[in-house]
């Protein structure tokens, strides 16, 4: 039986009287469910309304203009019910508003067996399942690098169907449920994003037959069913399609019948960060993707819509525009405070034999970061030496208490307490600068990155709560974490989150650098080989093991003093650990 649902506004956060700046169907298109069926606007951001469930749209309940709120009716959709049921058996559908027909007249008893099924029976309901990608966190355009399954493989619950590589990091996307991959949607290349559809899947599930069910699997003959229950199955149904009839916990659809879904509609994080601080470009999500496609900043494109909004036409007249100047579109994000010349091409094989290597994905996007780092925040590097006698010794006595707990005591641990220890005490240092570059956001936890160096590249994986946990936690986490970052194993979210980076070289040697603050942190703390040196007391020279420190800092939130003050509170850490304790 045909099913006509309304389709209501979903919260869509604290906001009222949100314009109606677009309608993407008509009456009579066949909408799936998430499919888009209009455009809001409220302040700065547009967001896209979808269908919460799949059917043919009956009627538009709004217009271009309107003002709705949640909850206000903006369509309503047939989701066809038992139609398809019904004209696979070869009846007619019956019409809603038709009368229930009278119950058959009652058949003598037939000498002839028939085949009986407990009603405890079960059979196999095989059905079609999307597989789209879930929630991994604040990134876009992640692409596919290796797909491991292929259409007819039997697959289980969370085993991995195919590899992403996201920054410094590539993960394994496990499947949601059980069952027979009928077709992949994605290919090595794509570049995904949330809920985008990677494969359809034939999933098995147990379900109880219904007497309509095994009726029409054995013969082709109606199913006797009695007015008595057909006036129940209709009157749920009409108390389904009205919104004010409470609807009975437990109460089960009738067999056919769609399941009824609310949609989960919320807005995007971005689009609540546009109104919110009004940052993002006045542009519809559709257009955002496009112009990512193209390489093209929004915040450069003039908008000729609607209070400024930015259409598809305006970004390929900017496009054209760039590229009849000579220029080329920049990617987003990519603009940085000084127009520098490109580095003039060199032919270095008039010179002799040459190779051309693709850097590795980590190198590309890192030294994109890197580059970016260099040029818009203002470096200075203070040097400075820890004497770490005492805490060298200290450390090799504990070497077998440390593998007793199964772990490897390193110099590192030591080092992430001594640094939480000084920025506990020089907030200024664990902080960002905001865009406005007016204000200066302070972070209240203690989250330190760590550089590691793996084949691919360098990635810094983040230790939370440095200043709670022990020597001996810290020293199993960072091994931890390295392992997983050699073997490429990070997820996005073990390397988000940091207020200040370490990067040391002291297993390989030097004896200073100065490292790249790792933006938007405003320091980050290179260490070198420590080595063993003559240290006048007052009254001769001692031998100490000295350790080089190369703090680089944004000068625009740390001053030189401010930066002298923190090496020198540092390095009184290291070299008497129970200041920690005061």
């Amino acid at each position: 039986m045909a099913t006509v649902e309304d389709v209501l506004l979903p919260d869509i956060g604290d906001f009222s009287d949100v314009e109606v700046i677009e309608i993407l169907v008509a009456p009579g298109d066949r909408v799936e469910a998430e499919e888009s069926l209009l455009t809001l606007e409220s302040d700065k951001a547009s967001m896209e309304i979808p269908s919460p469930i799949t059917g043919v749209v009956k009627t538009l309940e709004v217009a271009v203009g309107d003002r709705i709120g949640q909850g206000s009716l903006l369509a309503t959709i047939d989701t066809g019910g038992d139609d398809t049921r019904a004209a696979a058996s070869g009846d007619p559908a019956p019409d809603a508003d038709s009368p229930p027909p009278p119950a058959p007249a009652p058949s003598p008893p037939s000498s002839t067996p028939v085949a009986t099924e407990s009603p405890q029976a079960a059979v196999a309901d095989t059905k079609s399942l999307e597989v789209r990608l879930p929630d991994i966190g604040d990134f876009s355009d992640i692409p596919v690098i290796e797909i491991l399954v292929t259409p007819g493989d039997i697959v289980d619950l969370d085993q991995s169907i195919l590899t992403l590589e996201s920054d410094k990091a590539t993960m394994e996307i496990p499947c949601p449920a059980a069952g027979t991959v009928e077709s992949i949607a994605v290919k090595v290349g794509d570049k995904l994003n949330q809920d985008d559809l990677l494969m359809t899947l034939l999933s098995t599930a147990d379900a109880e037959p219904s007497p309509d069910a095994k009726s029409d699997a054995k013969s082709d003959a109606k199913s006797d069913t009695s007015t008595a229950d057909q006036q129940d199955r209709a009157a749920q149904r009409d108390a389904a399609q009205d919104p004010s009839t409470p609807k009975p916990e437990g109460l089960t659809r009738a067999p056919g019948e769609s399941e009824q879904r609310k949609a989960p509609v919320l807005p995007r994080p971005a689009d609540m960060a546009a109104i919110a601080q009004g940052r993002l470009p006045h542009a519809s999500p559709a257009v955002r993707r496009f112009a990512r496609e193209l390489g093209v900043d929004l915040n450069q494109v003039k908008g000729s819509g609607r209070k400024g909004r930015i259409l598809k036409d305006d970004v390929q007249a900017h496009v054209k525009r760039m590229l009849s100047s000579g220029a080329t579109a920049a990617p987003a994000g990519a603009a940085l405070p000084f127009q520098l010349p490109p580095a003039p091409p060199q032919d270095f094989t008039k010179f002799g034999e040459v190779e051309t290597l693709a850097l590795s994905r980590i190198k590309r996007i890192s030294g994109a970061h890197l580059h970016r780092s260099w040029l818009s925040v203002p470096h200075v590097t203070q040097f400075d030496e820890a004497d770490i006698t005492e805490l060298e010794a200290f450390r090799k006595e504990q070497k077998a208490a440390a593998e007793q707990a199964g772990v490897k005591l390193t110099f590192m641990p030591f080092l992430l307490k001594a640094v939480a220890g000084a920025l506990e005490k020089m907030p200024n240092l664990r902080s960002s600068l905001a865009a406005d570059g007016e204000h200066l956001i302070v972070k209240h936890y203690m989250h330190i990155g760590v550089a590691v160096d793996t084949p691919n590249g360098l990635v810094v994986p983040v230790l939370r709560d440095v200043d709670k946990k022990g020597i001996f936690d810290l020293a199993g986490e960072l091994m931890s974490l390295s392992t997983k970052a050699r073997d490429g194993k990070l997820l996005p979210g073990d390397m988000q989150g940091g207020v200040f980076s370490v990067s040391s070289l002291g297993g390989i040697g030097g004896t200073a650098f100065t490292p790249i603050v790792n933006a938007p942190e405003v320091a980050i703390l290179g260490v070198s080989r420590s080595d063993v040196k003559p240290v006048w007391n007052g009254d001769n020279f001692i031998p100490r093991t000295m350790l080089p420190l190369s703090l680089s800092y944004d000068h625009r939130v740390v001053d030189g003093a401010e930066a002298a003050r923190f090496t020198h509170l540092l390095a009184t850490l290291l070299g008497d650990m129970r200041r920690l304790l005061l």
